[in-house]
């Protein structure tokens, strides 16, 4: 065993406090109490970075939640090598769900359970000690490296893209490196080269100046929740397919190959079981994995209008609305589907409402290069952490800043994640097992020391 992998196995248990000392934070970017939180947060970062080594570490304010910036420039030839993450995490809510206090984090049968544990403070801190790893053992690193831990992915990285084009020349590498998605199993290493993009809308429909009584008005008067399901019942046809005209006639073909290789490594079973779905479900003519990850998509999110309480109020709505999203493929372009998806919710629309359609958010999608010599370097390093082979998988999610690092950068970009289908990101009890974040702290000290190799 080499130096530096035995340094990384005998302070696993400290490692793991480490990233306890983060998770106790709630750097919670969506509410506004946590304001000065985030900024606890983001210096306790600043303060893990010098401690480990690093030349150069400070917090950056933005017109929101501050960035963290890093450097150590001390490998002249070597490649430079840019880290992206984020310390903010998702509302905790609802708290009665989780099994353990949500900043409260708690080691149980193999897991660390806490929110933000996976995403995405755990594998930020999957980075940072492989880094303390080689300043300890060797006094240096393999690589360059500029570290950019932001505080805003979690509500659409709005002030990200300013940021990375102003300071531009002081962010500069030959390869970008984010771990911020998953494994195809719990000891299956891999890579990830697409993600999808997408857009997402508010559907409104209005009706009457005010709620009726369902009895003197209903039947007499368009319901505007009776109209918002006609719209979203034909949004989409029998066979799955999205009805928006023009939607499919972007979206990029994919090799048999190709197609062949998602299906292989994908296990349908455990996926549905995770899902608790009883069948799989979508678009016809192709299979669950192609579903999630190369066909486009549209899903309804959430709706609300008239009476939810508890018991009966006879109601006419005055209101109704739909948050919908469509996940995007390459080459397929929000802004090219925003009016072509307005237009055609508004001819669904029965008469009698008027129908208004709001774009939220948006991202294209993004694809690498699955040849490039810096992924490669990722194939190696994980090939020297675990027993199985890694595979090459897109995932069904969006990275939104993934398609700015390609506007501003134009580099090769390596997704190496840990996290599993099960660890209820962005749900009650978060979790990441101590499996994935020990062997994700080894692929990633190998990492930088595969990239140094690169051209």
């Amino acid at each position: 065993m080499d130096a530096l992998t035995q340094y990384l196995d005998q302070n696993r248990d400290r490692f793991v406090e480490d990233l306890k000392s983060v998770l106790r934070i709630p750097s919670v970017s969506a509410q506004p109490k946590h304001r000065d939180d985030m900024l606890r947060c983001a210096n306790h970062l600043v303060e893990e970075l010098k401690r480990i080594g690093m030349t150069r570490a400070e917090v950056r304010p933005t017109k929101g939640h501050p960035i963290v910036f890093a450097e150590w420039m001390g490998a002249p030839g070597k490649p430079t090598v840019l880290l992206y993450g984020h310390y903010d995490v998702q509302p905790p809510e609802p708290l009665e769900l989780w099994t353990s206090p949500p900043f409260e984090p708690v080691v149980r049968d193999g897991v660390l359970r806490a929110r933000g544990a996976v995403d995405d403070k755990g594998q930020v801190y999957m980075h940072l000690k492989a880094l303390e790893g080689h300043f300890k053992v060797n006094g240096r690193l393999p690589v360059n490296l500029r570290v950019l831990i932001e505080g805003e992915e979690e509500v659409g990285s709005e002030n990200l893209a300013a940021f990375l084009r102003e300071h531009r020349a002081e962010l500069d590498a030959d390869v970008i490196v984010v771990s911020d998605s998953a494994m195809m199993g719990p000891d299956q290493p891999t890579l990830t080269y697409g993600l999808r993009g997408i857009l997402y809308t508010q559907i409104e429909v209005v009706g009457p100046k005010h709620d009726l009584h369902s009895g003197h008005f209903g039947g007499a008067v368009q319901n505007p929740a009776n109209a918002l399901a006609t719209i979203i019942a034909g949004l989409k046809d029998a066979d799955g397919r999205i009805t928006v005209p023009g939607f499919y006639d972007r979206v990029r073909a994919v090799p048999p190959a190709e197609r062949a290789e998602l299906n292989r490594i994908f296990d349908e079973k455990p996926y549905l079981a995770e899902a608790g779905a009883p069948a799989p479900f979508g678009e016809k003519g192709y299979t669950t994995a192609e579903r999630i990850t190369i066909r486009p998509t549209l899903d309804v999110n959430g709706t609300w209008s008239g009476y939810t309480g508890e018991g009966s109020k006879t109601v006419l709505p005055s209101f109704a609305a739909a948050k919908v999203s469509m996940r995007l493929v390459p080459d397929q372009d929000p802004a090219d589907l925003f009016p072509r998806f307005e237009a055609h919710v508004k001819s669904l629309a029965p008469a009698g409402v008027t129908v208004k359609v709001l774009d939220l958010h948006s991202a294209l999608p993004f694809l690498s290069d699955t040849t490039d010599p810096m992924l490669r370097a990722a194939v190696r390093a994980l090939e020297r952490s675990w027993t199985k082979k890694p595979v090459m998988a897109r995932e069904g999610g969006s990275i939104p800043v993934m398609q700015t690092f390609q506007e501003t950068h134009n580099v090769p970009c390596i997704l190496i994640g840990f996290g599993l289908d099960d660890d209820q990101v962005h749900a009650p009890n978060e979790k990441f097992s101590l499996s994935s974040f020990h062997g994700g702290t080894r692929s990633i000290a190998y990492l930088y020391e595969e990239l140094a190799k690169a051209p």
